[in-house]
């Protein structure tokens, strides 16, 4: 195997928030990370999935409250 070769090629893509790039092989560090994602452009969209699922958390709670 050559040294530039990776032994994991896939190991899913990240979206940094710190700087809002997306990363695949050289990530940020962990707590600056959203992912992994499958593909580039689910890792784009990290920031929308995220506002989705928090308001997704949030209508649940309210109707478990209720």
């Amino acid at each position: 195997m050559a040294q530039d070769e990776d032994p994991n090629p896939d190991q899913g893509w990240y979206y940094n928030t710190r700087t809002n790039q997306v990363e695949h092989h050289d990530r940020g560090r962990s707590i600056d990370l959203l992912g992994p994602y499958p593909d580039e452009a689910t890792a784009r969209r990290a920031l929308e999935i995220a506002r989705e699922r928090t308001r997704k958390a949030d209508a649940d709670d309210a109707s478990w409250n209720d």
